[in-house]
Order: structure tokens, then C-alpha cells, then sequence
């Protein structure tokens, strides 16, 4: 299985990078990688660069993706819930990509293309922390599937 995770913003900290990879790296049977898009230009407005970002996020999505948003008013889960949809889009069998907006969201045009829309915390998080959550959170999924004793009730 194949998970993309699309995040606008680029060049975040180092221990970011870091902490993103030793997640993806622990996966066995998963490939969780990571693109980065660029962030769209501001001063143009805030909808402008929402509509850049869009179009750069939706040109990222590898072919016959499941587009899952990451987004604070989206539907909580446990990581048990993360565990039970993680299984359901390995039987799905197509790639998944998991979305994290810029600054200030996403497009409408990003958002209506979600299968899925999911939140990690009602908290506002900072986006680059965000990959390191996720990451973690995808592999806590994933051992919870194997019987892997990493998450404990």
C-alpha cells in the first residue's frame, strides 16, 4: 500500500524531516512518503494562494488516489478508529493521500475532492509538527494491526 502525504510548506526544521522518517521507515508493507508543496503566494490574497495550493495539491495526486484532508473540523478518531480506517483503505487497494493545507486551509475545489476529511486534534497544530503527528499516528495504526504490542490501551 501507498500513502502520500501532500503538506504545503517547504523546508521545515530538520528534526521534522527526522522525526517524518523514522516513522516511515519503521512501516512494513506501507510506503509513507513525503511531498511537499510549494506554499502559494500571499500577497496576492488569501483565496488567490488557497487556489494555488490547490492546484498544486491536486496536480501531486498520484493516480486514483483516496484524498484524505487533514483539517480541525474534520472527524475525530482514536487511534484504534485510525487503525480500522487504515485496514479499510488497505482493502480499498488504491493509493491513499493524506492532505495537510497551508496557512490558512484549503480551496473549496481541494475540499470537495476529500473522500474523507479528518482531524488529529479540534487544536490549531503547526503544520510542521503536523507531519511528525501524522507520521506516528499512521504507524501506531499499523501496529495496532499487527498486534504489535507499540500501542498499549
Amino acid at each position: 500500500m501507498k500513502i502520500s502525504l501532500l503538506a504545503v510548506g517547504q523546508r521545515p526544521p530538520s528534526w521534522v524531516q527526522e522525526g517524518f522518517l523514522e516513522y516511515a521507515r519503521r512501516l512494513r508493507g506501507i510506503s509513507l512518503e513525503l511531498t511537499e508543496i510549494a506554499p502559494g503566494r500571499r500577497g496576492a490574497g488569501i483565496d488567490r494562494a488557497r487556489e494555488e495550493e490547490a492546484r498544486r495539491i491536486l496536480k501531486a495526486l498520484p493516480r486514483g488516489a483516496r484524498l484524505v484532508l487533514l483539517d480541525e473540523r474534520g472527524e475525530l478518531l482514536d487511534s484504534r478508529g485510525l487503525a480500522g480506517r487504515l485496514q479499510g483503505w488497505q482493502e480499498s487497494g488504491g493509493p491513499v493521500a493524506l492532505v495537510i493545507g497551508g496557512p490558512d486551509g484549503v480551496a473549496e475545489t481541494v475540499r470537495a475532492a476529500a473522500r474523507e476529511t479528518l482531524a488529529l486534534s479540534r487544536l490549531t497544530l503547526p503544520h510542521a509538527l503536523v507531519r511528525v503527528l501524522l507520521a506516528e499516528q499512521v504507524y501506531r495504526a499499523w501496529t495496532i494491526l499487527q498486534g504489535h504490542p507499540y500501542h498499549r490501551d
